[in-house]
């Protein structure tokens, strides 16, 4: 199997999805390798940030799910590099 790495940036403008966001990213934790979360409290958002080692199909899923909830906006950058299974540099 063939995965990247790459960074999902979420950030979330309606707190009432936050239930949601957390259970697809629960549904996707195998594949998550860090994540920093920062609700900034004086515009009312809170900012997702993931970091995943996925085929390149599951973590685009992932981020269009999330990106499909109203009030959330999901963009990703990827590695380059594409790493075989059982690959470690």
């Amino acid at each position: 199997m063939e995965t990247r790495v790459a960074v999902i940036s979420i950030i979330v403008e309606n707190p009432e999805v936050t239930p949601k966001v957390n259970e697809i990213l629960h549904e996707y934790s195998d594949y998550i390798v860090g994540r920093m979360g920062i609700p900034y409290r004086q515009r009312g958002i809170s900012i997702i940030s993931l970091v995943v080692d996925a085929p390149q199909d599951v973590i685009s899923v992932q981020s269009g799910k999330l990106g499909r909830l109203k009030g959330v906006t999901a963009k990703t950058v990827y590695s380059n590099y594409i790493f075989k299974e059982d690959e470690c540099r």
